[in-house]
């Protein structure tokens, strides 16, 4: 016996962290919401399959058309989209045959056609995430590395005002505020645009650092909250960047203190708009 509202459930929170796992190895800017949209379709899709006539939808086609279905809602838009779905469904994959190796130990008998019988007990799906998560860091290894070791999601509030964005965690950036020695996280002027009140776009885009400083100081709302800091980088010449303290800032979920933001409008990272 199927109880949907358990089925529905299972299948949603399964769905939702396939597709968090798919993101994480990607390295892309963690959207949560569209990764809980894509597995409501999924576990919406689960139940369907399983209601009586509806066993049409269990085909093999329209199975990987549900996969890619939700690839699609969860990462539309992403420069990696191909990479994201084939991630998604080796993911997947494993999960699956972690779940099967997993239920074949712990004697879960099978149902019609070979298929598992439901509902799986807590014990079994924990050890095929175990052995899930094993897999896939075996087999994106170095992908998994990359992704945290380079490219986080940052949101930070200024003002009253909100914006998320990819940082490049870089090793070799010693930037700090030489005043307060706090640490500088360099974001592009398109990126920081939403922290600033409107019409400022244009004047963040400047290469003139003072002149910026001097533009945005008269703006009432942004009077002392800016500076510049020099700064020195490779093959390129020394200069100044505007650089003000968020109201907060948080780093992967996690908040940091003492981090300051400086504004580069030539900062172009493709995958990244910020360095930290």
């Amino acid at each position: 016996m199927l109880y949907i509202d358990e089925l529905f459930a299972l299948n949603f929170i399964v769905d939702y962290l396939l597709l968090l796992s798919a993101a994480r190895v990607c390295g892309v800017l963690l959207r949560r919401w569209r990764y809980a949209l894509g597995a409501l379709f999924g576990a919406a899709y689960a139940v369907g399959a399983v209601l009586p006539g509806w066993g049409a939808l269990s085909a093999p086609g329209l199975k990987i058309g549900c996969g890619c279905v939700m690839a699609l809602i969860a990462f539309a838009g992403e420069t990696a989209l191909l990479k994201c779905a084939l991630v998604f469904f080796a993911v997947s994959a494993a999960f699956g045959g972690a779940v099967w190796w997993a239920s074949m130990l712990a004697g879960t008998p099978a149902g019609p056609g070979g298929t598992l019988a439901l509902p799986l007990s807590l014990k079994t799906l924990v050890v095929s995430f175990g052995v899930c998560y094993a897999v896939v860091r075996l087999v994106f290894h170095r992908a998994l590395k990359n992704a945290r070791r380079q490219v986080m999601t940052v949101a930070a509030v200024f003002g009253g005002r909100s914006a998320v964005f990819r940082a490049l965690r870089d090793t070799g950036n010693g930037l700090y505020d030489p005043v307060t020695g706090s640490e500088v996280l360099v974001v592009s002027a398109a990126a920081a645009r939403p922290l600033f009140p409107q019409g400022c776009a244009a004047v963040l885009a400047r290469d003139d650092p003072v002149a910026v400083l001097e533009t945005l100081g008269a703006v009432p709302e942004l009077k002392n909250r800016l500076r510049l800091i020099p700064y020195s980088a490779v093959g390129a010449a020394s200069g100044l960047l505007p650089v003000f303290r968020p109201d907060s800032l948080m780093v992967d979920g996690k908040k940091r203190e003492g981090v300051m933001i400086a504004v580069a409008p030539a900062l172009d990272g493709g995958e990244y708009e910020a360095v930290l």
